[in-house]
């Protein structure tokens, strides 16, 4: 720990977390206007209690917000709060190999992780969504995207 409730990286339990399909959001820099970006994101993945990756497509705004600034939080509700992952994002591939839409492969170092629910709550369920296209062609899109990322 750097500073009590200020971890440098995930716990057991984060790195757990992340082993299923999860909803992320993702903040950025934008690189015009200078403010606060947020997205949601599910293909993420954590390689380790130091590293998270994650892959949006490669037209994405994300790409060139982290291009311009490299600092991005992740935010995930579960485990029963909310946590900040704060780190420093770069892209590793600009087209994965292996997945049929051109998806970008960006790696998180991390850099703090903090607890950012307010006092005195819980979360009693996390967020859960839907795909609403083909459910045969995500789950085979699902595969490719977390193989690759995960290489």
């Amino acid at each position: 720990m750097a500073k009590k409730g200020i971890l440098t990286e995930l716990t057991e339990d984060l790195v757990s977390f992340f082993e299923g399909e999860k909803l992320v959001m993702l903040s950025t820099i934008d690189h015009e206007s200078g403010t606060p970006n947020v997205s949601a994101i599910s293909w993420v993945k954590c390689l380790n209690k130091n590293n998270i990756r994650f892959s949006v497509t490669s037209n994405s705004r994300t790409i060139q917000n982290v291009r311009e600034n490299a600092n991005v939080v992740l935010t995930i509700i579960g485990l029963e709060t909310v946590y900040s992952i704060h780190g420093n994002a770069s892209i590793l591939e600009e087209a994965m190999k292996g997945v049929s839409l051109k998806l970008a492969k960006i790696n998180v170092k991390i850099d703090q992780v903090m607890e950012t629910m307010f006092w005195g709550a819980k979360i009693t369920a996390e967020p859960q969504y839907e795909k609403t296209y083909n459910q045969k062609k995500a789950e085979e899109l699902d595969e490719e995207v977390y193989e690759a990322l995960l290489k």
